[in-house]
């Protein structure tokens, strides 16, 4: 799970090895990348497309905070490799997210960062995530783009499995039928891979990083057509099949058998649309033999257009209808109803009723059975009687004044009632990675619901992942130790689920770990409010608050959309 929001973070991905989400896992909060972050040459899987020149200038100095322009401020760094970094920002003049690209502007490739930069913000298509502003100011060269909160990348949505035969053949169209009109301006992507294609939440597809990823890392192509029709393949060819059309593992797909060569998506798993397998193997390069006929290759967008125009076009599944299950007659009724005949035409004999009970010990049944009748309705009628005497003489005592001795039920002793605990102090509780806003940790027992200490957007939810970022919380401090019987929590965000679990601990520090704390209750919710019950008396004064489930909330000026949650207000009694 990454602290960050998913698929609209235009960043030039550096390695077919690992998804750009991947690599965008291990970079921290304030953009420090880990040594796994590094990019290598090497590393390049094949069909990516162009020739990479290294830079020379190393990478500037920013961090989670700083403001370009006096507007834009970087929230999150995603990645920070060979002199240049890119991050998650937020536009404050506009207060929406966005996507920037840095790098020094005596860096080798500055000039040509901004000249393509400025070029594909020139081509105004919607099928392009846009470049909204490419800047050269204090030594900085910077360039701002979209950042689209609800698409999701091709890399994602082939981790659970290829895609449908419609849903490839809409991305294969619109995405060559959008780089077949970059082309005609002169535009290339030279980058296209299953990272930089999303899907947005209305089904479009939409392409990131038009000319720009190709000039932050120093791709060039002799021929840029070409280049992105088999890159196009290889997408089309990775939809079909889950798999990288060449022997390298890239981008979270495994690679095709070693020795085999380029097969048809057809012989790589069985069901796949032949008009599609073809297609794909036209695009890529292979001489433009496919596995059952000669076409002749696409070499070009426009031409790989108009062989997806030559085909018949692939309608949506249709829904599935489950039919309801059959009318379940009842066998209770008497002779045939309700039972089918064994053969139609055929009257079924109707059995006998069972004589009736004419026996010596047949007549003794029936008169014990009337005996035991006959109590039962005696009874019944005493009981009535005495109910309706004691309900008179409640009556006549109403006007009593009611006492109460030793030998009640309570003993005479009032119930203590429950007092709130006030709470002297707080700090997050921090287990692994990175804090999630330490400085408004005091929001929470301000006695204001409209200030709140929040978490990070999160890629996968609700449940939180251990071996990345096991659970977020709070640590409070009582001034003394305390018997706490509940907590009452606050939340900013609803929805599909919120998981609460309060632990006693003998600090506020994080380096005592959860699993030697002791639990004190647990408590999930879908709502804006939580009241954790203490399960057993516990005498502490350290609580943690510890959240292992979020919700998923829309995109704001703080992160954008995924699962997070806030903290409101926290009260604790006892």
């Amino acid at each position: 799970m990454a602290e960050r929001s998913t698929a609209a973070v235009d960043v030039a991905d550096n390695s077919g090895d690992e998804p750009l989400t991947a690599k965008a896992d291990q970079s921290t909060s304030d953009g420090v990348a880990k040594d796994r972050e590094r990019d290598t040459d090497s590393d390049e899987p094949q069909g990516s497309g162009g020739t990479e020149r290294p830079g020379k200038a190393s990478p500037p100095e920013l961090h989670s905070g700083h403001k370009l322009a006096r507007r834009y401020r970087l929230e999150e760094c995603v990645t920070r490799l060979d002199g240049f970094s890119s991050w998650r920002a937020v536009d404050e003049k506009l207060r929406r997210a966005v996507g920037i690209h840095v790098l020094p502007s005596d860096h080798t490739r500055a000039r040509s960062v901004l000249a393509a930069a400025r070029s594909s913000a020139l081509l105004g298509d919607p099928r392009f995530v846009q470049v909204l502003d490419a800047v050269e100011e204090n030594d900085l060269v910077y360039v701002v783009h979209e950042w689209l909160p609800d698409a999701v990348e091709l890399t994602t949505l082939l981790a659970t499995g290829p895609l449908e035969a419609h849903d490839a053949y809409q991305m294969v169209t619109q995405v060559a039928q959008a780089m077949a009109a970059a082309h005609r301006e002169g535009l290339s992507h030279l980058r296209l891979n299953p990272s930089t294609i999303l899907r947005t939440s209305s089904g479009q597809w939409r392409i990131r990083g038009l000319a720009v990823n190709a000039a932050l890392r120093g791709i060039s192509s002799d021929t840029p057509q070409r280049t992105d029709t088999e890159a196009l393949g290889a997408l089309l060819y990775a939809a079909l099949t889950q798999r990288w059309p060449y022997e390298d593992d890239a981008y979270g797909l495994s690679g095709l058998p070693k020795g085999v060569g380029l097969i048809a998506p057809d012989q790589v798993r069985a069901g796949v649309h032949r008009g599609l397998s073809e297609l794909a193997m036209r695009a890529l390069a292979n001489d433009g033999a496919t596995a059952s006929r000669h076409e002749a290759p696409c070499t070009t967008p426009e031409e790989l257009v108009k062989a997806i125009g030559e085909m018949p076009r692939i309608r949506p599944p249709e829904p599935s209808f489950t039919a309801p299950p059959d009318y379940q007659r009842t066998t209770y009724q008497q002779g045939t109803y309700g039972r089918p005949a064994a053969h139609p035409g055929i009257t079924q004999p109707v059995p006998a009723p069972p004589p009736p009970l004419q026996s010596r010990t047949g007549k003794a049944l029936k008169w014990a059975v009337s005996a035991l009748l006959i109590a039962a309705l005696g009874l019944g009628s005493w009981q009535l009687a005495e109910a309706l005497m004691n309900q008179g003489k409640k009556s006549d005592n109403t006007n009593q004044t009611h006492t109460t001795d030793g030998n009640d039920k309570n003993g005479g002793i009032t119930p203590k009632p429950l007092t709130q605990i006030k709470i002297q102090g707080a700090q997050e509780y921090v287990a692994k990675g990175d804090a999630q806003a330490p400085d408004d940790v005091a929001n929470t027992y301000d006695n204001d619901s409209s200030t709140y200490w929040r978490t990070k957007s999160f890629v996968d939810g609700p449940d939180m992942n251990p071996a990345f970022k096991p659970g977020v919380g709070i640590v409070y401090d009582l001034g003394s130790a305390q018997t706490v019987s509940a907590a009452s929590i606050g939340l900013r965000y609803p929805g599909d689920h919120t998981t609460i679990t309060l632990y006693a601990t003998d600090s506020l520090s994080s380096s005592t770990p959860v699993s030697s704390m002791t639990k004190m209750g647990t408590l999930t919710t879908t709502g804006t409010s939580a009241t954790v019950k203490a399960t057993k008396a516990v005498k502490t004064r350290y609580v943690l608050l510890w959240l292992t489930a979020l919700p998923h909330a829309d995109g704001d000026s703080y992160s954008g959309a995924g699962y997070k949650q806030a903290i409101t207000d926290v009260k604790f009694t006892g």
